[in-house]
């Protein structure tokens, strides 16, 4: 059920976890899907690490960072304390931040262009990592958003194999704002089902239990759990 546009922020952060939790598990069930097939990544950008701990005691482990730097700033002393963390970064990565990037992330959810994979290849090498690497797929084929087009996915996802040595283990959206998601949502599982893939990064605090009855496999949740952001 998505929460109304001016709904109050949750009371604390792990009142909104619950609550999430509580979502996704009523969403796997009219989907007929195991909870346990759905990863739900905390989007904790702009949110201070003190915010974070609250919902690190609660047993989250799974977060999401759109900057690097940010993450860099926030993350290290947490892993420190709880080595199971798992740090996803779902914003735009910089050429120049793919080095830190595979330092620090296990997962990033936003390739979307040829430099970019030469830098991961690259950095994949020298590093010895393999985080799990998704490509963004620009469904609403929006001028001003990061992504690859729905025609040009295959072609891609074909390149980053071929020429780079990626191992591409999902796709990744943002809908318009201003269109349904549901659309977008199943024109992204049919692209990933065609190339045989089996994550789907999709949905978020507004649209993510419908993201889930469509296949999504990780959903990026900040505001439901974390409250608005200033």
């Amino acid at each position: 059920m998505k929460p109304a546009a001016d709904a109050e922020p949750p009371a604390d952060a792990t009142a909104g976890l619950d609550a999430v939790r509580r979502d996704i598990a009523a969403a796997c069930r009219r989907a007929n899907r195991d909870v346990a097939s759905v990863t739900l990544v905390a989007v904790s950008k702009t949110i201070a690490a003190d915010a974070v701990a609250p919902v690190i005691a609660a047993g989250h482990r799974v977060f999401g960072e759109n900057r690097v730097q940010e993450a860099k700033a926030k993350w290290p002393p947490l892993a420190a304390r709880f080595p199971d963390l798992e740090l996803h970064l779902i914003g735009p990565l910089q050429t120049n931040k793919v080095r830190e990037a595979v330092a620090l992330f296990d997962a990033i959810h936003s390739v979307d262009r040829p430099g970019l994979c030469e830098a991961l290849a690259r950095e994949l090498a020298r590093q010895s990592r393999r985080p799990k690497l998704l490509v963004q797929v620009n469904t609403g084929a929006e001028p001003q958003k990061a992504g690859v087009l729905p025609g040009d996915t295959d072609g891609f996802l074909a390149s980053c194999r071929d020429a780079h040595g990626l191992d591409i283990a999902g796709l990744m959206c943002i809908p318009p704002v201003d269109e349904p998601p549901a659309p977008h949502f199943a024109l992204l599982a049919k692209l990933a089902a065609r190339n045989e893939l089996g994550l789907l990064s999709m949905g978020m605090s507004s649209d993510f239990a419908l993201a889930i009855e469509l296949g999504a496999t990780h959903v990026r949740v900040g505001t439901a759990i974390f409250g608005a952001r200033t």
